[in-house]
């Protein structure tokens, strides 16, 4: 629950002037989150994973604790140029990538190819522009956090054909530093800790193997955030910290300054969001209570989702490889800003014309009336980035950024 007077009571500020749903950011807890990973994790580098939030004023808050960006697309690693990032503070990793974005990344970002195509792409024009460039490769590795061997997927090289391939076919490049994302929203010290080992021996059987010049190894994501109350447990990152630097240590006398990076994915800014809504209805059909608010699937998508996936689950079923889009079913904490006691058992749903367009199911929540202000939590990642807010022709939410000195912006 938000339980912080200071936000709530921004959000009944914000709701009286715009009338219009909206979503809040606190800069206080986006920067208490990302200093702590660097208390913990004194001798790594961060990237910061725009995709999860590329609000401007959000990413200038992250930018300027010293973070890098982890870039999924040229626009992505524009807006790094723009804000001032050198090359080396920008990986630009996604499968896919067409000779256009090359081109246009190749100057600013180090370019992490996603496959062997990729590899001879980059090749290409680094030749046509006389140079030879230092990249990346993400490798498709013969582990995953599960289990001791790999599994196909459309993400990298695989290990072993990384290792048979013939760099002398490409003279424009240089290898210099491997990537393996293999899973988010881990909260379990021991998968990581194990994950992080794993890296540190591909990193050594690459150079063994390619002669690869390690100037960076970059874990990917994979810290996770404690979405469910009553059944997640935060990760602790001082203790995956304090384990990880042991083996840094170890691996930094064989290999020196290596640079190795973490991608923060939805860590710096998930509980630092808030989906802002009002109830517009409140109807009974058939001894059902519904409470209608604004904008819910075309507002905020991921409630609504989480109902549709879980519908087709085994009760019980963990549904691994859907992130970012479902997480799991208590997700998300609803909260009515009211000083009613009484409560009741509700369905929560919005005002399109979808019987879809439901985000919780017999949930428990005051008595609502006409014009309470719900807010939602765990807003601040892949939120809007992902909601379809063109649905109906409805208004498209707000964004805002409530900075720690109390003042709001929105741009």
């Amino acid at each position: 629950m938000i339980g912080n007077t200071r936000i709530t009571q921004a959000m009944k500020n914000k709701m009286a002037e715009l009338e219009n749903p909206f979503y809040l950011y606190d800069q206080e807890t986006i920067l208490g989150q990302v200093r702590r990973l660097h208390r913990d994790f004194p001798d790594f580098e961060f990237l910061y994973s725009i995709k999860t939030n590329p609000f401007l004023p959000v990413v200038k808050t992250i930018l300027g604790e010293g973070l890098g960006l982890d870039a999924a697309s040229l626009r992505e690693v524009e807006i790094g140029v723009e804000y001032g990032l050198p090359k080396e503070k920008i990986l630009y990793s996604a499968p896919g990538k067409t000779e256009r974005d090359l081109r246009g990344a190749m100057d600013h970002a180090i370019l992490i190819a996603d496959s062997l195509h990729e590899l001879e792409l980059i090749n290409k024009l680094a030749g046509e522009k006389g140079v030879k460039l230092g990249v990346g490769v993400r490798v498709n590795p013969d582990f995953t956090m599960d289990a001791d061997h790999g599994a196909a997927g459309k993400f990298g090289i695989d290990e072993d054909q990384l290792f048979a391939y013939d760099f002398a076919k490409l003279p424009n490049i240089e290898l210099i530093g491997i990537h393996v994302h293999a899973r988010s929203q881990e909260l379990h010290v021991e998968v990581l800790k194990k994950y992080y080992a794993n890296m540190f021996a591909l990193a050594q059987k690459c150079i063994d193997k390619l002669g690869m010049k390690m100037e960076f190894i970059n874990m990917g994501g994979g810290i996770g955030v404690a979405y469910s109350t009553e059944n997640d447990t935060d990760l602790d990152t001082a203790a995956l910290g304090a384990e990880s630097a042991a083996m840094l240590a170890e691996l930094r006398q064989k290999l020196g300054g290596v640079r190795v990076i973490i991608e923060t994915g939805r860590y710096a800014v998930c509980t630092a969001g808030y989906y802002v809504t009002r109830v517009v209805d409140v109807k009974e059909s058939y001894g059902t209570k519904f409470v209608m608010v604004q904008s819910t699937l075309n507002g905020f998508i991921r409630p609504s989702l989480a109902r549709l996936i879980a519908a087709y689950l085994p009760e019980g079923a963990v549904a691994k490889g859907n992130e970012p889009l479902f997480t799991k079913m208590d997700a998300f904490d609803f909260e009515l800003l009211t000083d009613e006691t009484a409560s009741e058992k509700v369905n929560l749903v919005g005002n399109l014309c979808t019987g879809t367009d439901i985000m919780a199911a017999g949930i428990t929540l005051p008595k609502a009336k006409v014009g309470d202000i719900l807010a939602i939590t765990k807003a601040g990642s892949y939120a809007y980035v992902l909601t379809p807010v063109q649905f109906s022709s409805q208004p498209a939410p707000g964004q805002f950024l409530l900075c720690a000195d109390g003042s709001m912006i929105a741009e």
